[in-house]
């Protein structure tokens, strides 16, 4: 099982493939897509959408889970937009290539990795590390969020296996 994690952002997209097997979820490959600031929004969503989708050619993943846009009072509505534009990007992905797609709320992730949907940034980091078996916490954080969504969906879909009387390698 290979889960495709997005972290959505129209100048940065955190992306994340996450391998499920006997031994544990291991890392296949994660990284950041980016597209300039200058550029009007749908040139740089264009762009963040054809190098997705060859991420996406390279790994065939099996399925793809997307983060949430997050509304903050201090960020506002238009940032929450553009978020939501660049989760669309992710979406169009997973529909051009028939995968199955499940998003998760930023709290979703971090109770899922951490344990706790107050965790701070770098305890979620610290565990993507650690459920990993990494030397480093991934950079830059775009790429370890991602990672994150990722590692979030591998435990949902365990959960509904269980909940179903599967047992999932």
């Amino acid at each position: 099982m290979r889960v495709l994690g997005v972290d959505p952002g129209t100048t940065k997209m955190g992306y994340g493939l996450v391998a499920d097997g006997p031994e544990g979820p291991s890392c296949l490959e994660q990284g950041v897509l980016t597209a300039s600031a200058r550029l009007p929004v749908y040139q740089r969503l264009y762009r963040l959408h054809q190098e997705l989708l060859g991420v996406a050619a390279r790994w065939s993943p099996d399925e793809v889970a997307v983060e949430e846009p997050f509304v903050s009072i201090d960020r506002g509505a238009r940032s929450a937009l553009a978020v939501g534009q660049a989760q669309g990007v992710a979406l169009l992905v997973a529909a051009a290539r028939d995968l199955p797609v499940s998003c998760y709320s930023p709290a979703q992730v971090k109770s899922a990795v951490a344990d706790y949907g107050g965790s701070t940034k770098a305890q979620v980091q610290e565990m993507v590390r650690l459920i990993l078996g990494l030397n480093e916490v991934p950079q830059p954080a775009d790429a370890a969020d991602a990672l994150a969504v990722a590692l979030c969906h591998l435990r949902h879909r365990r959960a509904a296996a269980l909940a179903r009387g599967k047992i999932l390698p």
